[in-house]
């Protein structure tokens, strides 16, 4: 795990109620949580889609690492179309 060094700074809250973290994290999600009145702790967040989450879960997720595995060593080619045509009736 990397070390981290601890750095304070002053900053001020605009007047649109905005606060300015530097560029480095534009562009990233937060999540912001007020701990109590005037105390914030801010987190750097990824944030998963209610319809993407199944594909989150452990085996869900396993099987889509098997499955991207298997593509990965079997290319797709059109090599054996017309056999592969007919098993499907087509």
């Amino acid at each position: 795990m990397a070390s981290f060094i601890s750095q304070q700074s002053i900053k001020v809250i605009g007047a649109n109620g905005q606060l300015s973290l530097g560029k480095r994290f534009a562009g990233r999600q937060v999540l912001v949580e007020e701990q109590e009145p005037g105390v914030w702790l801010v987190r750097t967040a990824t944030v998963v889609p209610d319809n993407e989450r199944w594909l989150h879960e452990p085996r869900n997720a396993a099987d889509l690492q098997s499955a991207m595995a298997w593509a990965q060593a079997n290319p797709a080619d059109d090599a054996n179309l017309s056999a592969t045509l007919e098993k499907m009736g087509a």
